[in-house]
């Protein structure tokens, strides 16, 4: 059993000591999806103002539904397309203060306003997109991006088997 006790008091201390407990989680687990499971829980717990937190897959060049908190959600989103498709072709952090002035966004689940978006990918290969979504404007910056940037350099290598 895992019982993690975060206590941060700072945004930067709060994905160290996340890292911490993702590096715990993961670090003898060969399964990507169980793992994807377990960060997806481990985020939702501990970072505040989420309505939506888990993983799109790279599965032939599309990205497809993987484990989650949250709502029901999309099953598969094209590269490209929506905030997802954006960072999966683009390979780039999604940061979008306003979902709604989004070229294309794909509402999902319509309460959510903001969302940050990592893609995943190790050795050249595109694995897929941590996932953020909140109720809350602007609720990400530049201090998430980073710090699930950081997360995702540690899941990464532990997804490709």
């Amino acid at each position: 059993m895992y019982d993690f006790t975060i206590t941060a008091d700072s945004k930067s201390e709060l994905y160290r000591e996340l890292a911490g407990a993702l590096d715990s989680l993961t670090a003898d687990e060969p399964d990507a999806i169980a793992n994807m499971a377990n960060v997806s829980a481990l985020i939702w717990q501990y970072l505040p103002g989420l309505n939506w937190a888990g993983f799109y897959r790279n599965v032939g060049g599309e990205l497809v539904l993987g484990p989650f908190q949250g709502k029901a959600a999309c099953i598969r989103i094209p590269f490209g397309r929506g905030v997802c498709g954006t960072a999966a072709s683009s390979r780039e952090t999604q940061l979008v203060e306003d979902v709604h002035a989004f070229p294309g966004h794909i509402a999902c689940d319509a309460a959510s306003r903001s969302e940050l978006v990592v893609p995943i990918v190790y050795q050249g290969e595109l694995l897929g997109v941590l996932d953020l979504d909140s109720p809350e404007p602007a609720r990400f910056d530049a201090g998430d991006a980073a710090g699930c940037e950081a997360l995702m350099a540690i899941l990464g290598p532990r997804l490709a088997g």
